[in-house]
């Protein structure tokens, strides 16, 4: 099992961001985390890739506890945050390099995934030079670099015109193949258009767990 998630919570204070939320996810699902903005979904992928801990709960990726070893568990996790933390004054290869070192990943890998999603004209360019469908292209192959089985991606289509949102869905599609995929979003058509099951999540809590095909009528409960 890729993600195993049971009875987690996170409280700030006096509110409940989460609420003693379980699932699991194998490997090849591509699963739409649908709720609105302050439903909790980006503090889920919080705990997920080990970047804050919660109250109460336990947390696996491919079998490691979260928890107890989050270094050994992110080896296993690509992140793409809700605002893609770009160094956009690098190149796109150059920051790709940079990231590559970080991970201590082969260079070879750096070509593979530009190729993977669809970077290869723009390689040579500043990140700021690129529209923000082909910055999330940086992002999403930064993601990819270390090949990791579980990808996190937190809103990754926000702010993007028609024809980058196309593209995007389907390199998402496509990752999807080979790895278990996490997606946020707060849109129902996203994850109509991507995903084949969809966790609806509201107020810190679970109310939906369904494949698409059975979810029918339950989007009205968001």
């Amino acid at each position: 099992m890729s993600i195993k998630v049971t009875s987690v919570s996170k409280i700030y204070k006096t509110q409940k961001a989460l609420n003693a939320i379980s699932f699991s996810a194998n490997k090849g699902q591509i699963i739409g985390f649908l709720g609105p903005n302050g439903a909790g979904k980006s503090t889920m992928m919080k705990i997920l890739t080990g970047f804050i801990k919660p109250n109460s709960g336990t947390v696996f990726v491919n079998e490691i506890d979260v928890l107890q070893n989050p270094k050994e568990a992110q080896k296993n996790i690509g992140y793409l945050p809700e605002h893609n933390p770009l160094y956009t004054d690098m190149y796109v290869r150059e920051y790709l390099q940079f990231q590559a070192a970080i991970f201590k990943v082969d260079k070879s890998q750096i070509e593979l995934c530009i190729e993977k999603v669809g970077l290869t004209a723009e390689a040579n360019k500043k990140i700021n030079q690129l529209s923000k469908g082909y910055q999330q292209r940086v992002g999403l192959a930064a993601t990819i670099l270390h090949n990791p089985k579980v990808l996190i991606l937190d809103e990754p289509t926000t702010g993007l015109d028609p024809n980058q949102l196309l593209e995007i869905r389907e390199l998402i599609k496509e990752l999807g193949k080979e790895k278990t995929v996490l997606f946020s979003t707060h849109i129902m058509q996203e994850v109509e258009a991507v995903c084949d099951r969809v966790i609806i999540i509201k107020k810190g809590v679970v109310l939906v767990d369904k494949k698409l095909s059975e979810l029918q009528d339950n989007a009205q409960q968001i």
